[in-house]
């Protein structure tokens, strides 16, 4: 090998018998070629047993590596296989890319680097290569990293789904409250996501009667699921998914009302918000619509009081809050609000629980954002796996150990 092709060598990482033998620039192409090969006689470490053999026969591949300059470059070489005595016949690994890649591992590497910041398509249009090339590599580091994944300290557990394509089409999203780690996601949003989860935990060094807190809707199938799969947790119900509830029966109070009473129609979104949300021209006209002693009015002070549940300073003194509340709706004859009282009522316990576990999906909903946001750039991912793939990236703290 000649010292005008020492640097590449040092660039690949390549040890004797492998040398650089030539290099190519074509202008016309805009491509840069090395070609990597070894000299005849040379001997090879057997993957098996790693014995010195001789090579008795190659074939040749090529690989695409990090850009030079604006060519893009490729790596060619020929492959050797070995035929060990105590082997048998085995394939040697090149030290510049994986088996079975068509990219270096450098290549792959910038891959990786890119697609934590941007959509897929945007990196393959970036790098010149297929978008679905490139998720074999991201799904490839995903899945090793995730196999490496140690789950044994898991105790606190958040759900939640978030839609992954148009339609009815969800993942559920499982995340460690504690490390604020995505753990695991998985399509659909029924009992069963609850049961692929704790395998998976248990797979990653988990035990799901480790689980000893559960932050998620009020979902009846993730409650199901919960009950069934993970008998030591208990549930809290997130109080944001509860606020929600609230403000949809605030809002089917102002619909019903809005039918007789002018100027309600334009104003769902000032009921919504808290007082001090409120600009002085919306403050001024919900107090100007509050004199008419309206059914809504009425309503948004059942939810601004219900507000006042999470700063009660311990779980009695906030059952007996809820009790007053309770009360005071279900005897209001407004139809929406009582149907949210019975709703929470149901699902008390898992209500109050909160005043133990501090927990919530806040967490969660930011994940949730960040995934939307991302599905927007990247005008969507095909596949709930890609999705999903990308979901670990955003959220998954997952360590690739990437080559440098």
């Amino acid at each position: 090998m000649g010292d005008q092709f020492a640097v590449y060598a040092v660039a690949l990482g390549l040890m004797p018998p492998w040398e650089v033998m030539e290099t190519t620039l074509s202008v016309e192409e805009k491509r840069f070629d090395i070609r990597v090969d070894f000299a005849r006689g040379s001997r090879f470490t057997c993957p098996g047993c790693g014995k010195p053999t001789p090579a008795y026969d190659t074939s040749e591949r090529t690989w695409r590596h990090l850009s030079f300059f604006q060519y893009a470059a490729y790596v060619t070489a020929r492959v050797p296989r070995l035929d060990c005595g105590d082997c048998g016949v085995k394939q040697v690994e090149v030290p510049w890319a994986r088996p079975g890649s068509g990219f270096t591992l450098l290549f792959e590497a910038l891959v990786m680097a890119l697609a934590r910041e941007m959509p897929i398509l945007a990196v393959a249009e970036l790098v010149g290569e297929h978008d679905t090339r490139l998720w074999r590599v991201v799904h490839h580091y995903v899945d090793e990293a995730r196999s490496r994944a140690d789950y044994s300290g898991v105790r606190k557990v958040g759900i939640d789904e978030t839609a992954s394509r148009r339609g009815h089409n969800y993942i559920s999203v499982f995340v460690d409250l504690e490390t604020k780690r995505m753990l695991f996601g998985t399509s659909g949003k029924n009992a069963e996501t609850i049961k692929a989860f704790a395998e998976d935990l248990e797979a990653h060094g988990g035990k799901r009667e480790h689980i000893e807190q559960v932050a998620c809707d009020m979902s009846p199938a993730f409650i199901k699921g919960v009950g069934e799969q993970l008998p030591g947790a208990e549930i809290t119900f997130d109080r944001f998914h509860i606020q929600k509830i609230v403000n949809e029966g605030v809002d089917q109070v102002r619909r019903e009302e809005s039918r007789e009473v002018a100027g309600l129609s334009n104003t769902r979104y000032f009921w919504l918000k808290n007082p001090r949300d409120l600009t002085s021209g919306q403050q001024a006209m919900v107090d100007d619509l509050a004199r008419h002693n309206l059914k809504t009015s009425r309503a948004y002070q059942m939810k601004l009081t219900f507000q006042e549940l999470f700063q009660q300073p311990d779980r009695a003194s906030g059952e007996a809050f809820l009790k007053r509340w309770y009360f005071w709706v279900t005897h209001s004859r407004l139809e929406p609000m009582i149907n949210v009282a019975k709703t929470i009522k149901t699902h008390w316990n898992g209500l109050l629980n909160w005043f133990e576990s501090h927990l919530s999906t806040g967490l969660l909903e930011g994940i949730n954002s960040l995934l939307q946001a991302a599905k927007a750039r990247a005008r969507g991912y095909r596949s709930d796996r890609n999705f999903i793939a990308a979901a670990y990236l955003i959220a998954g703290k997952l360590d690739f150990r990437l080559p440098t």
